[in-house]
Order: structure tokens, then sequence, then C-alpha cells
């Protein structure tokens, strides 16, 4: 007895054997045992019984789903133990709420540090998600469309919570069409929210919406995030002018409830267009306003609008921005450094490789990262490359290009330069946990030295140092060990070196 009893206790102490792997598929039943090969029917069923560490695989196909679904915040995980929502292998779910009646909302997460992965919520009665409360949570790769509100809304003090590679798109609420955005960090949300490598589009409200009531002095981030097309209907009419149609609106409060509210933003490699209304608009926001490196294209009223005086010690920085057939209006409160619209520029459109809007909605990559294009690229030749000012992130020639997305084109010889006969791939997948490759393409026989860094700047490993032959190279970097966040990989040959960033998803 004893032996069994200590054979017990190692085994609730072996790692993957403690956490279950939950099931559940469209021909599933709930009276199954939630397996593999005998799946629940119904993702209300595998929260009423998933646990810290567990994993709820999600297999392809459609779910078609009346009740909300909520998961309560008895249902958290932890820092080191996630709940795991997701997709199984490569199979597309997708969860339709389209017999819902209007006004009830999709999926409800209240609880703390789960993954969400892979999902794709369509035609809710209110939000296609919500979380409400949650936070440290990780939404990613995931789809909010065609739900009668917005498709994916943060609120009632939701915090920390990082939303990558996702779209929301196609959201309409009827009769009156005034409040259905892609993305809301709203209302009474909480701080620390980021949105990275996300889409918006064809939404009848805005883009983001950052407007408050209930929550003030809050700070969301945004980075490599689009969003054209809104205030309209999907069949691209438009459902009249409560139907706001931003790209950005960035905060504020109303007449309301209070005037006076700062909703902090920071915007970097943001991309605004097409818009009814405005790409980059203020919306009453009386707090710091940061946007770098962003661009503005043909929305209806401005590309940027950001006029109403601050509260006092705030600050609306622009740098390293551009603005094409649109207004840009700003207070002379604003910090401005190297944006297309000052003194030395003249954008046209020989400065783009392509005006070819549709592009931007094309099949994000395998990894689910953000599709490749040539839409706002700029065209060699174009004064707007290496016209910025150095901001911390990595760039090629000898300044970053204006604008969110940065050329090949090298027009000048610098330290940072990398020969034309070389060529340094962005690693892959991206986000990453744990493992990722990085590959470089070298010409010539050179000594290598791979280097990563954390935000601080801090070396955190050296993952080669030595001669490599001509040809592509491909290392495999392991960041068990490491926390979730950006991180650099610097490649230093004798005649280069340059920056790139990645990101830690954990």
């Amino acid at each position: 007895m004893k032996k069994i009893f200590l054979f017990a206790i190692a085994l609730a102490f072996t790692g993957d054997l403690l956490y279950a792997q939950i099931y559940i598929a469209p021909d599933g039943d709930d009276l199954n045992p939630g397996t593999i090969a005998q799946p629940f029917g119904t993702l209300a069923k595998a929260v009423a019984v998933v646990q810290p560490g567990d994993t709820i695989y999600v297999r392809g196909g459609s779910y078609s789903i009346i009740s909300p679904i909520t998961i309560s915040s008895s249902k958290s995980g932890f820092d080191s133990l996630k709940v795991t929502l997701t997709a199984f292998q490569d199979e597309v779910p997708l969860f339709d709420f389209s017999a819902q009646p209007f006004s009830l909302k999709g999926l409800s997460l209240r609880a703390d540090y789960w993954h969400i992965r892979g999902l794709q919520i369509k035609g809710a009665g209110d939000n296609g998600m919500e979380i409400n409360g949650g936070s440290n949570n990780i939404i990613e790769n995931c789809a909010f469309y065609e739900n009668r509100d917005t498709g994916l809304q943060l609120s009632n003090g939701a915090s920390n919570n990082q939303i990558i590679n996702c779209d929301s798109y196609f959201n309409a609420d009827p009769p009156d069409y005034g409040d259905a955005d892609g993305f809301a960090p709203k209302l009474t949300v909480g701080s620390g929210n980021n949105f990275y490598g996300c889409r918006a589009w064809g939404n009848c409200d805005d883009g983001w919406d950052g407007y408050l009531r209930g929550a003030n002095d809050v700070t969301t981030t945004l980075e490599n995030c689009w969003t054209w097309g809104n205030g309209y209907l999907k069949d691209g009419t438009d459902p009249g002018s409560q139907a706001n149609g931003n790209g950005f609106k960035m905060g504020g409060g109303d007449n309301s409830n209070s005037e006076r509210l700062m909703h902090h933003m920071i915007l970097i490699k943001c991309v605004a267009f097409g818009n009814k209304n405005k790409g980059f608009d203020q919306n009453n926001n009386l707090g710091s306003m940061t946007l770098l490196n962003c661009s503005g294209y043909a929305n209806l009223a401005a590309n940027y609008r950001i006029q109403r005086t601050l509260n006092s010690g705030q600050n609306l920085t622009i740098k390293n921005s551009l603005s094409f057939e649109g207004n840009v209006q700003l207070g002379n409160f604003a910090i401005q450094e190297a944006n297309s619209w000052l003194a030395n520029f003249v954008v046209t459109s020989e400065d783009f490789v392509s005006l070819a809007a549709e592009q931007a909605a094309a099949p994000r990559q395998a990894d689910g990262s953000l599709p490749e294009f040539e839409f706002l690229h700029l065209a060699q030749g174009s004064d707007l490359i290496d016209g910025g000012v150095d901001l911390g992130y990595a760039f090629k020639g000898t300044a970053p290009d204006l604008g969110a997305f940065e050329s090949d084109y090298i027009t000048s010889i610098s330290d940072n330069a990398i020969p034309e006969s070389y060529h340094i791939y962005q690693n892959y997948p991206n986000p990453f946990n744990p493992n990722t490759t990085i590959q470089f393409q070298l010409a010539d026989p050179d000594k290598v030295r791979i280097t990563i860094y954390n935000a601080l700047g801090e070396q955190v490993s050296v993952l080669y140092d030595g001669y490599l032959a001509s040809g592509t190279h491909k290392f495999k970097f392991n960041a068990d060990g490491l926390a979730t966040g950006t991180y650099f990989y610097r490649i230093e040959t004798q005649s280069f070196s340059h920056l790139r960033k990645m990101m830690l998803v954990k």
C-alpha cells in the first residue's frame, strides 16, 4: 500500500499527465467522455469540466449555438498554468450564433489566464465575444464577423489582455447601426490591453472604439493593426449618420458623462484608409496619444483629426507618419517630427508601389500573421524612404521610412545597411511559443553572431558566434524560461548589422 501511495503522489506531479485534453466536435455528444474518439458536443460542457492547465480542442465544422456561453471567473487559470481553448491542428471551427435572439452575447470571457486560439464567431445577438472583467488572457488567430454588435469588446475592468492576429468585420447592429465596432476596448475597460497584427473592416460604426463611460486614465496599445471601410454595411450601403465610420476612435467621453476622460492610446505602425469619417480620431479624448509610423489614406473626413486641447500633463506625439489624399487636422500642441505633411515632403501616387486597397483583405499567412502585399508600400526613389527619425525600432537604410511599411530599398551605405547580396528573414512563426526559426542568407562566407535581446536591450542569449559558409542558414531559438513579451534578434557579420523584432506569447 505504501508503494501505491508514493506512486500516486509521483503521478500527480508528472507534467502533462496532470492536465486533461478535452475534445468537442459538431457530431459529438455531451454524454461522451470528451476524448478525441468520443468528444463532447458543446463548448459549454467542456467549460464546465475544464481545470487550470487543461486544453480544450475544438474540431472543425459549424456549431449552431443559441444560448450565450459564459466562462466564469471560477474557471480562471494562473500565470504559469493557463487554460487553453484552441482549434484542433489546422481545422476551422465556427461558432454560429445566427439563430440567437437579438441582444444576447456570444462568448463571454470573465476568467483570467485563458489562451483562446483559432475560433470563428459569427452572428451573435450582441457582441460576438466580450472579455468582461477577464484579465491576462490571449486571444489569437480568431475572427468575429456579422455579429449584431461589436465583434470583440473589452469591459468591466478587463486588463492586460493580448489580442493577436485577429480579424473583426461586417458587424452591424440593426436597426440604429450606431454601436457595432470591430474591436472595442471601451466604456468600463481596464488598462494594459494590447492589440497586435489585427484587422477591422466593414463594421457599421468604427474599426476600433476606445470611448469611455465609467473608466478613466487607462492605456491601450495597438501595433501593426489595419482598419478600413468602416461606417458602411456589408453590401456597401451607408446606414446613416449614426454609423460613425471612424478607423481608430481613440477614446474620450461625451457631454452625458464627462468631458475630461483620458484613454492613453499608443498606435505603432497602424494603417487607416477608406473609412467613411476619420482615420485617426481623437473623439474628445483628453489623455496622451502617441502615433508612430502610422499611415492614413483616403479617409473621407480626415486622415488625422486631433484638435481639442488635452488635460494638463498629457501629450500628443506623432512621428514618422504618413498622410495621402486626406486632411490632417492637429492642434498646435502636437509634438511632431518627420511626418509627411511637414516641410520638405510632397506625397503623390508615385510614392507608392500600389494603391490597390483590396489587397488588405487577403488571407493571412500560414502562421496567422498579416498578409504580405504591395498596397501603400513605398516605391523605389520616394523621398519618404529613409525620411524618418530613429524611434528605437528596426529599420533598413540610413533612417526609418515614413508610414507603416518599411521598404527593402537601400538608398545609401551605412553600418546598418544590408548589402543586396544578403537577406534577413522575419522569424517564423511570429508570434511564437516557445520555439521559432531565424533564417538568413549569406552571399559569401562570413563571421556571424546572432544575439537575442529583451525589450530593455538586455542580452538574453547568444544563439551563434562563428564562421558560416555562403547560402541559407536556419537557427532554432527556444524561449523556455523567458517571459511573454517583445524580443529582438540581431544578426552581425563583418559587413553589416541588422535588428528584427519578434514576439513571445505564452
